[in-house]
């Protein structure tokens, strides 16, 4: 199941900070789910200035659940990088399915 996932950064002072703290770990977790053929797709959201200020992924996982479960690991979430998520069922189109 295709979920789409949009990751808002905090906007308080810290939080480009907590970014580049925890984006080693992001990127390899991240790397490790390509490998496994879960996370079809990532950006950085930038805001006018070039910042980093957010991330949206199309991942792919056999439940909601599953999914959930990787949210707990994800270093964005755990070192409060995303100060919220929005995530949606969603489906690749067959242009760009593997």
């Amino acid at each position: 199941m295709q979920f789409l996932i949009i990751g808002h950064d905090g906007r308080d002072p810290d939080a480009p900070s907590r970014r580049l703290a925890a984006r080693e770990a992001h990127l390899e977790l991240g790397d490790q789910m390509r490998e496994r053929g879960e996370l079809l797709y990532a950006v950085a959201k930038l805001n006018d200035a070039g910042d980093m200020v957010g991330s949206v992924l199309i991942v792919d996982f056999s439940s909601r659940e599953s999914l959930d479960a990787w949210l707990k690991t994800e270093p964005y979430v755990a070192g409060k990088v995303w100060e919220w998520v929005d995530v949606q069922p969603c489906c690749v189109g067959p242009s760009f399915a593997r």
